[in-house]
């Protein structure tokens, strides 16, 4: 095709929308470049009327002006995939930013664009097909070692059918760029293979055998998110709170301490000061599984609110992409979102400027679509070798106020699996986390039997309707059955739903720990305590709790930990037990 039938001409702007008369065809999500001086900037083609398309620009359109230059480049906007993802931080169009700091500035230089990874770098292939094997897309052809895993050279996902293996590399180090093989489709048609590919962000990649439903809790080590709301391996779940509610500390202690392989984080729209401390934070903490820099099985997706709105939407997209390609290796990858209601204000502000009718809250119609769409694409996976491979994925939502009847979070709602609430009492209350235990829900299962659980939520909905009580009319207006359940409520809170972030041993808990721990509490809160007064009732239970709390910081099966239980054994039989 001739490139000058690729072209069209600005003809209007607004804001980080810009219209295009064009005369060649142009395809919808199509990659273009907006031509200012000596600056292309990159642009997706988003609605397409007749002979003008409308791009949203993932930069700052200053500058931009009718008649400037727009070069359609036929591709879709898409992700490199390859070795050497890992440990890196991208903008929401895969550009590395530390590379792009090295050679700008600090102050990214609008335009400036750089290969996710660098194709010089040489990796050590060791081929596991051979000549004349019959692969199809997402095919393991080789492995190369990266990080603390063996990371897939796998056939293209863009290519359909059986494939035959023409020429495979032998054992070697290799470039990014070098070809390791050659595949023959049905067609007969020749492709090269190098040890990288590229792929649509907005399309799921689907090389794989079967999609399971997920049904294995995946262990957080937060108890209350464990016990009472879990989460399923593959799962979906979103946390929605208001602004300073634990949100991004709780989604830090998830990323360290989740019994998953990968973590990718997008940081969608949040601000700079919080994206800077994760920055600073995240290669300085140590992986509790390897002892090395928890960074070795991250990548960040970082886009704040001081950028481009646009470019919100291609981070969650480049985020959740990422994961699949990493979850086609047979690996478990958690992808944290930050938050959705960001990119749902991006979308907000487009959908004005398109000048589409809007829905609720001046929210486009499309939104729960879009929604659902993103989170669809978690689950857990069956390649075709057997292996199982699985994406969660977890979104933070900031309804305005802790309003959790706003479009955003009911749009959520209705496609998760899990809702962890957070309250702005509790946070103010310093109870962490601060995930309402009883607002909240899952629709997966814990590793603790349903039954058990359910006394637990009993319990505390008997204390929270004696505490509301005891607002009206004090605690004198209660009786001292009453009373007591309140307590025990309190007190299974305060031990099992609470943890100390600053703890090293209270801030994670092991399943085999929580299980062995929540039958205790779980005998606490079925005995039927006798005490002479209220003011009894609260001293045994204030003191039990004390003794827990510091039993809590005990390494799981030491010899302070066996201490601290005889201690709280010693405390329960020390009352009396009506019949």
């Amino acid at each position: 095709m001739n490139t000058e039938q690729r072209h069209g001409k600005v003809v209007g702007v607004n804001g980080n929308m810009v219209a295009v008369a064009f005369e060649s065809r142009v395809m919808q999500n199509e990659v273009a470049y907006v031509v200012v001086g000596n600056e292309r900037l990159k642009a997706e083609v988003i609605r397409v009327k007749g002979k003008r398309a409308e791009l949203q620009v993932f930069e700052d359109t200053s500058g931009i002006k009718a008649g400037n230059m727009v070069e359609f480049t036929d591709e879709l906007l898409s992700v490199e995939l390859g070795p050497g993802l890992l440990g890196q931080v991208f903008d929401g169009l895969q550009n590395p930013l530390p590379r792009l700091a090295e050679k700008h500035g600090f102050f990214l230089k609008r335009g400036a664009y750089l290969d996710p990874i660098d194709d010089h770098l040489r990796w050590e292939f060791t081929p596991t097909a051979k000549v004349g094997d019959k692969v199809r897309a997402g095919d393991q052809l080789g492995t190369v070692p990266e990080k603390a895993f063996t990371h897939w050279i796998m056939a293209p996902f863009a290519l359909s059918g059986e494939l035959e293996v023409c020429e495979i590399a032998p054992a070697g180090n290799y470039a990014l760029i070098d070809k390791i093989a050659k595949l023959k489709d049905e067609s007969g048609k020749i492709h090269d293979v190098s040890m990288t590919q590229t792929w649509p962000v907005k399309i799921p990649i689907k090389a794989y055998a079967q999609k399971i439903k997920p049904t294995k809790p995946l262990v957080t080590k937060i108890r209350i998110i464990d016990t009472l709301v879990p989460v399923a391996v593959g799962g979906t779940f979103c946390t929605p709170g208001p602004f300073g509610a634990g949100k991004t500390v709780l989604q830090h202690l998830l990323s360290r301490h989740t019994e998953v392989d990968i973590v990718i984080v997008a940081a969608c729209g949040e601000r700079a000061g919080e994206v800077v401390e994760l920055l600073a934070e995240f290669p300085e903490l140590i992986d509790p599984r390897t002892g090395r820099s928890l960074m070795e099985r991250t990548i960040i997706i970082c886009n704040t609110s001081s950028m481009p709105v646009a470019a919100r939407e291609s981070s969650v997209y480049t985020g959740v992409t990422l994961a699949e390609y990493y979850r086609q290796m047979g690996i478990n990858v958690l992808l944290l979102a930050d938050s959705t209601s960001r990119w749902a204000q991006a979308m907000r502000e487009m959908s004005g400027r398109l000048e589409e009718i809007p829905g609720e809250e001046a929210f486009p119609a499309y939104l729960e679509s879009r929604i659902a769409s993103f989170y669809e694409r978690a689950g857990l996976v069956k390649l075709r070798n057997g292996q199982l491979g699985s994406v969660t994925i977890g979104g933070a939502v900031s309804p305005a106020g802790g309003n959790f009847e706003e479009p955003v979070t009911q749009a959520t709602l209705k496609v998760v699996g899990a809702f962890h609430g957070l309250s702005r009492a509790r946070a103010d209350a310093r109870r962490y986390p601060s995930i309402d235990p009883l607002d909240s829900w899952s629709k997966y299962t814990s590793f603790i039997e349903a039954d058990r659980v359910a006394k637990g939520t009993a319990i505390l909905k008997k204390s929270r309707s004696v505490n509301q009580m005891m607002k009206v009319v004090g605690e004198e207006g209660t009786s001292a059955p009453e009373f007591i359940d309140y307590l025990k409520g309190e007190f299974f809170d305060a031990v099992y739903l609470q943890q100390n972030a600053f703890d090293k041993t209270d801030e994670s808990t092991t399943a085999d720990r929580q299980a062995y721990v929540y039958a205790i509490v779980e005998d606490v809160i079925g005995r039927s305590f006798e005490f002479q007064n209220k003011d009894e009732a609260r001293k045994f239970f204030q003191e039990l709790r004390q003794i827990f709390v510091t039993w809590n910081s005990a390494p799981f099966q030491s010899e302070e930990f066996k201490k601290g239980e005889q201690q709280i054994k010693d405390k329960i039989l020390s009352v009396g037990v009506s019949s």
